[in-house]
């Protein structure tokens, strides 16, 4: 009889530890979910692959604007106040890109290489004021590699600077091609100044430093 009730206790405990790995495989998945859904209303970039379901380094996505790789992830989610602004930074990635031949001539203006890493960042804008205002999430980027790329060198192009409506929000990609990626530890990113719609300075900009 102890045998017995030795035995149905191991069965016991074998099945509550599987149901224990179960429950607790599902928790990062539902949490990636969660944190992704600042992207439900986001529509993909004309240029550049679609990276939202690249959430673990290694993963890859293909489509018709070529293939892209996740190397670096940091689900950011930080909010910064400038002035008026409130800027909230979701997402920063590290991406290899190798762009469809279709593609080639549009980031050859900006690199001639066939196939490139490039860091971008997903980011959310809001004018809290009720007046139309100026401003560029990101006028400046440098890398911990020593790279340093101003706003014109963007590739996503989704006219996230500029002038933003009173009590409006904008939200996309900013993405910058960087030639090395050893060790890339950091980025950081400087703002435009406030603007207001008379081009009258009404806050200075703020540098923001995202680690991998």
């Amino acid at each position: 009889m102890k045998k017995y009730l030795g035995l149905l206790t191991l069965l016991a405990l074998l099945l509550f530890g599987c149901s224990n790995d179960v429950s607790n495989s599902e928790i990062p998945e539902k949490e990636k979910q969660q944190k992704n859904e600042y992207l439900n209303d986001y529509d993909s970039n004309p240029q550049v692959p679609d990276d939202r379901s690249l959430l673990e380094v290694g993963q890859s996505v293909s489509d018709e604007k070529g293939e892209a790789t996740l190397k670096a992830i940091n689900l950011v989610n930080e909010t910064y106040e400038i002035g008026p602004i409130r800027l909230s930074v979701k997402d920063m990635k590290l991406i290899h890109l190798r762009p469809d031949y279709s593609l080639i001539d549009y980031f050859h203006v900006l690199t001639h290489d066939e196939e490139f890493n490039f860091v971008k960042v997903f980011v959310e804008i809001e004018n809290t004021s009720d007046e139309k205002i100026n401003f560029a999430p990101i006028a400046l980027i440098e890398t911990s590699s020593g790279v340093k790329l101003d706003w014109e060198k963007d590739i996503y192009l989704e006219e996230l600077n500029g002038e933003i409506e009173g009590n409006s929000t904008k939200k996309g990609n900013l993405g910058f091609i960087i030639d090395s990626s050893n060790d890339l530890e950091w980025i950081e990113l400087t703002t435009s100044d406030v603007f207001d719609k008379a081009e009258n300075k009404i806050n200075d900009s703020q540098t923001i430093k995202i680690k991998f």
